[in-house]
């Protein structure tokens, strides 16, 4: 397995080209981070300094960098380089790129409001995101990055199932759980793909929260020791060339009580609804609508506390969303979450996660540890 081919990137500008031109413009500024990474290929360091790629309908896409990323964007094939002193700047970078673009018509992915005036005082200005509508179906290339990427999540989750009964036992913690579980996978990532792909962006993050703390979706790792009859939500994240996919699992330490079971279920069907409602193409927000109708037909309504899922690619988190409010119809090459979640404040947490994919077929789901380890395997402390 190599990363995406300069062939690649060409073939995604010119995609962009004809949505520009479909729309009337003469071109793209893309500044987005997420979109500029997709139509450049570059896996930069986001900080202040905006960094864009003018796209012309006709004519040679040109990176619009500060000066102190002029040789890291020289290195990309198929783009000419221009630069700016620095941020701020007397002029704002963006208004710089747009006066720069020199075109009348210019579509731009994302702009500061108190620049607006300005910039629609340089050209006529769409503000629609052109970019994110293609970078929505996944093409065959990223779809194997995707599926390689959830394959290492799931590695971490196999390690800690395996391991974690004997650290536990030892009086190991959260950390230590995390640590040894992300340690492992992240050494076999690197021993497999490293060498090919250096500065591509990969990597693995993870989490790992137990008993009443689980309750807290976004909680920090502490050195907290598990205790018996407590869930363990493990929350897995893993990139490749520049593409994300997740894998995720709560534990039990000991046996699974009759309420946790129950729990559980409703879990499962939530996945299995969200695999039968992407399946028919249904618009996002009723995705999300019919993945956790199980929840709460299970009475655990108010536990719900976030959407079933997202997109994923490029970024770890984007659109289309799998949540009220977006009316985006599943289709063919999208990639998700599956995220089911029940939080209970001050009594425990639960959540999963798959990595699916749409097919023309139906629905293949990524990550496997769910699939290969059944609710009533899910133990891993006595």
């Amino acid at each position: 397995m190599t990363p995406l081919p300069p062939e690649f990137r060409d073939t995604v500008r010119n995609r962009l080209r004809g949505r520009a031109e479909a729309a009337g413009l003469d071109g793209l500024l893309i500044v987005q981070p997420g979109n500029l990474a997709y139509a450049s290929g570059w896996h930069f360091s986001v900080n202040e300094r905006p960094m864009g790629l003018w796209l012309p309908v006709e004519g040679e896409p040109v990176m619009l960098v500060p000066h102190l990323e002029r040789e890291n964007a020289a290195d990309l094939p198929g783009v000419a380089v221009e630069t700016y002193p620095e941020f701020p700047g007397e002029e704002p970078p963006v208004l710089w790129m747009i006066r720069r673009a020199g075109a009348r018509h210019i579509g731009i992915d994302a702009l500061d409001a108190r620049l607006l005036d300005a910039a629609r005082a340089l050209a006529d200005i769409d503000l629609t995101d052109h970019v994110l509508a293609e970078r929505a179906v996944k093409h065959a290339e990223e779809l194997a990055l995707v599926r390689e990427a959830a394959r290492f999540a799931d590695m971490v989750l196999e390690r800690l199932f395996a391991n974690g009964a004997d650290i536990i036992a030892q009086g190991g913690t959260e950390r230590d759980l995390m640590a040894d579980a992300t340690g492992h996978a992240r050494a076999a990532l690197e021993a497999t793909h490293g060498a090919a792909f250096q500065g591509t962006g990969m990597g693995i993050t993870a989490s790992v929260h137990s008993g009443p703390r689980a309750a807290l979706p976004h909680g920090t790792v502490l050195a907290r020791t598990p205790r018996p009859g407590e869930p363990v939500i493990a929350g897995i994240g893993c990139s490749l060339g520049g593409y994300h996919a997740e894998s995720g699992v709560t534990l039990v330490c000991g046996a699974i009580g009759e309420d946790q079971r129950r729990v559980m279920d409703a879990m499962e069907q939530a996945n299995a609804a969200t695999r039968a409602a992407l399946a028919r193409g249904l618009p996002c927000a009723q995705v999300n609508e019919a993945a956790l109708a199980p929840i709460r037909a299970a009475g655990l309504g108010e536990a719900i506390r976030h959407r079933i899922g997202h997109g994923m690619g490029v970024e770890g988190h984007e659109a289309p969303w799998l949540a009220p409010g977006d009316p985006t119809p599943a289709a063919p090459g999208m990639v998700f979450s599956c995220e089911p979640g029940v939080y209970r404040p001050g009594i425990d947490g639960w959540r999963t996660i798959e990595t699916l994919i749409v097919t023309e077929t139906g629905v293949q789901t990524a990550s496997r540890f769910q699939t290969d380890h059944p609710i009533e395997t899910r133990i891993i402390a006595a």
